[in-house]
């Protein structure tokens, strides 16, 4: 067989998995977690990879089986859609494919070569598997600088090919503003920011013992070598052994316990979606807050009777699941207010449904799920539903649909101790609760003070299709109906 035919026959059990549009219409997302390395067996539909959007995280099945030929990047690496992430060797019995078989790496120092468009497969041939409810898309035309890009793509591909077979194409040489880069093998494993962190702070990679898995450095231990335990001698006179007494410095203000005075993060994922999502709510539709102090005494006693009811045996009953009740029956009076703007038709559209979104804060920041139909729901139907939400979203497997389509949203700032706030609207939504803090007070009930179960209520609207009587009517709604709850039966 000739090198030409060799190398085409090699190419072809090589196959790459690009990063797909999860989203619905998003441009990147972030590798959180590899489960897979080169050299591991993988089947048809295994999950190899866990990946954050803006919106969510989500599990990548593989539509290959063979044997993981290369992870394309390392864990913490943002990856523009349609970028190949890990490639495949389909056919391993006939022996270790060349590199020469796979798409050949591009130098250190140079720009990658823009992906070519895959051609449309035959009839009968398999396609790429897509996640329930998305779709793959093609490569984004948004891309980051490309000096940026570069260096995340060789330190991944640098920090991998460490692991694979020597025979591997060494990297070339790195630009000659920067140190060389040196053979994989002896490379240190860091991410690029650890490694920009070192690079500031003059720490040379190569004489930092990792704590970090799978031998990895962390920033931990960056600093750790940037400011090793001084001597006795330096630890009394301040000085370095052998060196000069120098003067004793001013003391410094406190700072936290690293030792960093500041520190940058990377504006990504959920964090940066919800930044463009309020600053674009905020400057476009015109917020109006009302606030209402309500005794909810009797709801918190219907709380405590409802979680000793056999219906509800199992379910997640708290005060938030009547607010969200006692907001549904306030749109159902007032239909108006579940309502959104078109600024590009013109028009108001008014929702026969209420999606009701709950703000929930998470490790990867503030998300607004919601659920589906919730005006449909018996009161079981509702808890089950929000005990189902609160888990989903604290294990970070929100889907991206369950976060689309929302029609008004709650936020229950009363869980941190806050009496109340001004709520920014979710976009597309008319309408946003906040449920204050639960506390005794002093009340005047049936012409006595007496202390009471208080709260307060603020409802944000948007003002350009929820003028101040309906907004007032529903908050005025929610309120009589936390008071008395019995009106959940009448009103209802």
């Amino acid at each position: 067989m000739t090198d030409t035919a060799a190398a085409g026959a090699a190419a072809q059990r090589i196959r790459e998995f690009r990063m797909p549009d999860v989203g619905e219409g998003l441009t990147e997302a972030e590798i959180l977690k590899w489960y897979v390395g080169p050299g591991d067996t993988v089947t048809d539909g295994q999950v190899v990879c866990e990946v954050e959007t803006a919106k969510a995280a989500v599990e990548l099945p593989i539509p290959y089986n063979g044997v993981v030929h290369e992870l394309r990047f390392e864990e913490g690496v943002t990856v523009d859609v349609g970028t190949p992430i890990i490639t495949v060797d389909t056919d391993p019995s006939a022996g270790p494919a060349e590199t020469g078989g796979a798409p050949a790496a591009e130098p250190a120092g140079a720009a990658p070569a823009p992906a070519e468009p895959e051609a449309e497969p035959e009839e009968g041939a398999k396609r790429q598997p897509v996640l329930v409810g998305y779709g793959v898309g093609t490569a984004s035309t948004k891309r980051r600088p490309r000096k940026q890009r570069q260096n995340h793509v060789r330190d991944a591909r640098v920090a991998v090919r460490a692991d694979m077979d020597a025979t591997t194409t060494p990297p070339a040489v790195a630009p000659a503003t920067e140190d060389p880069v040196k053979p994989a093998a002896d490379r240190p494993l860091a991410k690029p920011p650890v490694r920009k962190l070192a690079k500031d702070l003059g720490v040379d990679l190569a004489a930092v013992t990792p704590t970090g898995p799978n031998g990895i450095i962390t920033r931990e231990d960056v600093h750790a070598a940037a400011a090793p335990a001084p001597s006795h001698e330096a630890a009394v006179t301040g000085a370095a052994p052998g060196a000069a007494p120098a003067p004793a410095p001013a003391p410094a203000p406190a700072v936290w316990s690293t030792g960093e005075r500041e520190r940058r993060v990377p504006i990504r994922g959920v964090r940066k979606a919800t930044a463009q999502a309020v600053v674009s709510s905020a400057f476009t539709a015109p917020h109006v807050t009302e606030f209402v102090t309500v005794d909810v005494t009797r709801t918190m006693k219907l709380v405590q009777e409802l979680k000793q009811d056999p219906d509800m045996a199992g379910l997640r009953v708290n005060p938030l699941l009547l607010v969200a009740k006692a907001l549904l029956v306030a749109v159902r009076r007032n239909p108006e207010v579940n309502a959104a703007w078109d600024e590009a038709g013109q028009e108001i559209v008014h929702k026969e449904y209420v999606n009701l979104g709950i703000a929930a804060a998470t490790p990867r920041g503030l998300i607004v799920p919601n659920i589906k139909d919730a005006h449909a729901k018996t009161l079981p139907e509702l808890a089950r539903a929000l005990g189902d939400l609160v888990v989903t979203a604290r294990e970070g497997k929100t889907s991206p649909s369950d976060m689309q389509g929302g029609t008004v949203t709650i936020t229950n700032v009363g869980v941190f101790g806050v009496d109340t706030g001004t709520p920014i609207l979710n976009p597309g939504e008319s309408a946003i609760l906040a449920f204050g803090a639960v506390k005794l007070q002093p009340w005047v009930h049936k012409g006595k003070v007496k202390p009471r179960q208080v709260t307060t209520l603020a409802l944000s609207f948007d003002h350009r299709l929820v003028d101040g009587e309906l907004g007032s009517k529903v908050l005025a709604d929610i309120a009589a109906v936390l008071e008395h709850p019995k009106r959940l039966i009448t009103w209802a």
